[in-house]
């Protein structure tokens, strides 16, 4: 799963931070086997509550083959965001984990084991600038996501779309006509909110690689044309067009992907790392794995689309861990021999790998990838820094889920008077920031 932040996420991070800086980091050890290699019990934390007991144990076994002195448990979590974030209060976070969303950059040193220079391993692997700070990479990709959103192909074509639109005006048509079908044309995912989050990873389609760098210079990201706008304005006009669910304090993001495998759901914007989910679910409710596919956003530059390709949950080594070298052994083996990427549909990290199935039709419609460059030297946290100030998670649910409300007439305003909000508090914040 791609970025998901919340305000709440946020302020603990940020407020645990002073009171974990004076403190210093776990031993390297661990225990030695018989031969001198690492041994000892290493603690995996996981959001994948659905493959801990099958999946993951499998892996477990392979990894023992090359290190038998070496035990694996997992701690699978379901609410990992939130629930691990808090953890961070404490040295208690596993050995190995994936880094939680919420910390910020010139945060990881405080809780992470660095694991190698970024030019040391930008050579071996995709992604290594979004957990970096300082030239130390403290996480790397467990696998990379492109962004669009999971199709089902079958609805699309009894409503006569056989083809990704090319404009929002396009998209909003297209949902009308899923609309006549019977089908919810779109599932917003709102109850869970985490899913909300996925549209903020559609930055840079418009843009391109400088996006954040440009927001970040700009007082006024939600001003129509401009990317920010662009990427909020489509959520805002598909449910104030009613084509999003009746009622979305009812959604379920398990039982989501049942109703787009089934075709009761038209689409849902995601990362290319849902797609084998809900595949899976298709073949359960009796309907081919072939109806479900990933389509590019619907915009376009210089008649081409564009797709924001970034690495999911980084994974990384808790800077308290007792066993640091037995976690380094099942990091490096995870990210290379587990093929975990490839079984979930994803971009692999490394920077030589194929082009995962799940793609098949971005190569289709020649879709262009685009990475989101670094942020100058010395600006690493200022884009967490301006909407940490603003009290806007840019990169998490809750703002989204109150101009959700706006548009379904749940909350009084308009999406012109909810941006301009967002608009005034960005300009402040920015200044402060600046100041």
């Amino acid at each position: 799963m791609a970025a998901r932040r919340s305000a709440a996420s946020i302020a603990a991070v940020t407020a645990l931070v002073g009171a974990l800086a004076a403190c210093s980091g776990g031993g390297d050890g661990g225990d030695a086997g018989s031969d001198g290699q690492p041994s000892g019990t290493i603690t995996v934390l996981t959001n994948r509550t659905d493959i801990v007991d099958t999946t993951l144990q499998d892996y477990v076994e392979e990894f023992q083959v090359e290190h038998p002195d070496i035990d694996v448990e997992f701690e699978a979590i379901t609410d990992y965001e939130g629930d691990v974030t808090v953890r961070l209060n404490s040295q208690d976070y596993g050995d190995v984990l994936l880094i939680p969303n919420a910390v910020t950059k010139d945060q990881l040193p405080t809780f992470f084991e660095p694991l190698g220079s970024v030019g040391e391993l930008g050579e071996k692997y995709r992604f290594i600038n979004e957990m970096a700070y300082e030239d130390q990479v403290y996480g790397i990709a467990t696998f990379g996501s492109a962004m669009g959103y999971v199709v089902n192909t079958r609805v699309f074509e009894e409503a006569g779309i056989t083809e990704p639109p090319a404009s929002p005006e396009e998209f909003i048509a297209a949902l009308q006509a899923v609309k006549g079908t019977g089908a919810i044309p779109y599932y917003t995912n709102y109850t869970d909110g985490w899913p909300l989050s996925q549209w903020q990873s559609n930055q840079g389609n418009i843009d391109g690689p400088e996006a954040i760098n440009l927001r970040d210079q700009d007082d006024s990201p939600w001003d129509a044309g401009k990317e920010q706008y662009e990427i909020d304005s489509l959520l805002f006009d598909i449910v104030a067009n009613g084509l999003s669910e009746p009622d979305p304090t009812t959604t379920n993001w398990e039982e989501s992907k049942n109703l787009i495998g089934s075709g009761e759901v038209g689409a849902m914007v995601l990362g290319s790392w849902a797609v084998p989910q809900m595949q899976a679910a298709a073949e359960e409710a009796g309907q081919f794995a072939t109806d479900v596919s990933f389509w590019p956003m619907p915009w376009q530059t210089e008649g081409s689309f564009h797709s924001t390709v970034a690495g999911d949950y980084k994974i990384g080594i808790s800077k308290y861990s007792e066993n640091k070298e037995a976690a380094r052994l099942w990091l490096d083996w995870f990210l290379d021999e587990s093929g975990f990427a490839a079984e979930q549909g994803g971009l692999p990290p490394q920077v030589d790998a194929e082009v995962p199935s799940a793609l098949a039709d971005f190569t289709t419609y020649g879709v262009e990838q685009v990475e989101i460059a670094p942020a100058p030297e010395g600006q690493e946290s200022l884009d967490s820094d301006i909407y940490k100030a603003a009290e806007i998670d840019l990169a998490g649910d809750q703002y989204r889920r109150k101009f959700i409300d706006v548009a379904r007439g749940a909350a009084e305003g308009t999406k012109e008077s909810f941006f301009a909000d967002l608009n005034e508090r960005w300009a402040a914040a920015r200044a402060q920031v600046a100041s």
